[in-house]
């Protein structure tokens, strides 16, 4: 079993100041395969003193050198990947081809990302000629708490630490504790390429521990999180004391509207966007709206693709899909499974329980529910797992009024060959991102969501803001 008890502060690895020991479960096998340790407030506390003392000199680094410590990480990320790809199989059950190639894949997008929108930031720009002399400098706002989730590792650990880096900030990591050997591994990472000592540190520990500690801690001036909307509601009442800003990226309950100009094959493919990563995606399309002249069809499109979807364990190599992250994960989809059985949504694939032959480990079923409407448990709670419903709808305003009826506000999804009409929709759905007939989003595009899906926004240009104050000023010039 890997020992993997120590914390990343102030460029060393040090033990914990007292053991409290934690097993990482390999959700493939429901095995214990390493042991970490939880912080507590001396460990806390000595992360932000570390990063609280580097913010003088990092804050006035220069662009040139974060870039070439940027371009370093990279090139020492992308030296590391089978390393990073084997640790986020293991610990939250990617398959190690998906892991290879979209879990580790995402943070080399998302570093390139940032290294395209530094070219041409301005960390200051004149105000205007209305004001002659007067300047507006962005600035870093200062020590940074990071708090990321288990479902995609790389993704958010790399969409939080490289614009705090990027903008002159410090930070403090704390990586799931579900999942904690990725950013193990990325602290590794960083500590390679020459990050400055203080300027990134990372401990481990748990939402009520050290999550707490940090985002109500008088000397960390930024929490950026990702996880449930409950957490972001907590860190958000525990960081008011201190006036602190928070940015959150929040759940999410997706919806796919299907129109009737839509492709053949749009039903299929809106089941399998769901279906990857074991449905553990807070952008996925998990609320399916199909015209009702393309209903039947769709059914029968999705069952097919619930059918064909193989899940096996996450160490085997292939296109299939692996377990989700934990029993507590487990359970929680188990019952919203029966609840919707309960409430009257018609089962078409899949169901409760494991896969057939499968005793161990923590899969699922990639399941299906129709006939759903919006007062049902599994329409308006966030499942995270490869489970979807399906409903009907007649004409185009219905469909958006579906789609609006939902506490959250992260991604919805169109598919339609109507121009007018697409953007039509587009306009009108109260959501942060709006992806159109499976066109992807280009590199450094604005992540994050309305409502409940949280505030802020990550990726690119726009999360450099993130990590930015805004000094005014006056008399530059003279």
């Amino acid at each position: 079993m890997l020992d993997k008890r120590k914390f990343y502060i102030d460029g060393a690895w040090v033990s914990p100041a007292k053991a409290n020991d934690l097993a990482v479960i390999d959700p493939s096998t429901e095995e214990e395969v390493a042991v970490i340790s939880l912080g507590d407030q001396a460990d806390t506390d000595a992360a932000v003193s570390a990063a609280k003392s580097a913010f003088v000199s990092w804050s006035q680094s220069s662009v040139g050198e974060r870039k070439d410590l940027i371009a370093e990480i990279l090139s020492t990320y992308e030296k590391r990947a089978e390393d990073m790809a084997q640790a986020i199989s293991l610990e939250m059950g990617a398959p190690i081809d998906m892991a290879r190639t979209q879990q580790v894949g995402a943070g080399t997008w998302h570093i390139g990302g940032f290294q395209r929108a530094l070219e041409n930031f301005e960390f200051q720009k004149p105000l205007g000629d209305h004001a002659p002399g007067e300047m507006n400098l962005y600035e870093p706002i200062g020590v940074c708490a990071l708090i990321t989730p288990w479902n995609w590792p790389m993704n958010q650990i790399i969409l939080k630490c490289i614009p705090a880096l990027a903008t002159g900030c410090t930070m403090v990591l704390k990586p799931s504790e579900i999942a904690p050997l990725s950013g193990m591994v990325f602290s590794e990472i960083m500590h390679e390429a020459g990050v400055p000592a203080g300027v990134y540190n990372m401990i481990n520990g748990d939402g009520p521990g050290v999550g707490t500690q940090l985002s109500g801690h008088k000397d960390v001036d930024m929490v950026s999180f990702t996880g449930s909307t409950r957490a972001g509601t907590l860190i958000s009442k525990n960081a008011a004391d201190t006036i602190k800003r928070v940015s959150l990226e929040l759940g999410g309950k997706g919806a796919n509207l299907i129109f009737p100009s839509a492709k053949e094959n749009a039903a299929t493919q809106g089941a399998q966007r769901v279906f990857n990563n074991s449905g553990q995606s807070c952008n996925a399309p998990t609320r399916m709206l199909v015209h009702s002249s393309r209903y039947d069809q769709a059914i029968e499109d999705v069952v097919a693709a619930a059918d064909a979807t193989q899940v096996k364990s996450a160490h085997e190599e292939g296109r299939h899909i692996g377990p989700v992250v934990s029993e507590v994960q487990f359970n929680k989809i188990q019952n919203l499974i029966e609840k919707g059985i309960q409430e009257g949504a018609r089962l078409v694939a899949g169901g409760p329980g494991r896969p057939e032959g499968v005793n161990r480990g923590y899969y699922v079923r990639p399941t299906v529910f129709a006939d759903v409407n919006n007062e049902m448990t599994i329409a308006r709670e966030e499942i995270f797992g490869p489970v979807f419903c399906v409903q009907s709808f007649e004409t185009e305003e219905e469909a958006i009024a579906i789609a609006n009826d939902t506490d959250y506000g992260l991604t919805n999804y169109i598919q339609c060959q109507d121009a007018d009409q697409k953007r039509r929709v587009a306009r009108q759905l109260r959501s942060g991102m709006v992806e159109i007939n499976r066109v992807g989003f280009g590199q450094g595009s604005a992540f994050g969501g309305y409502k409940q899906s949280g505030n802020g926004r990550e990726g690119g240009a726009f999360g450099l803001h993130e990590f930015l104050e805004v000094k005014s000023v006056s008399n530059w010039d003279d």
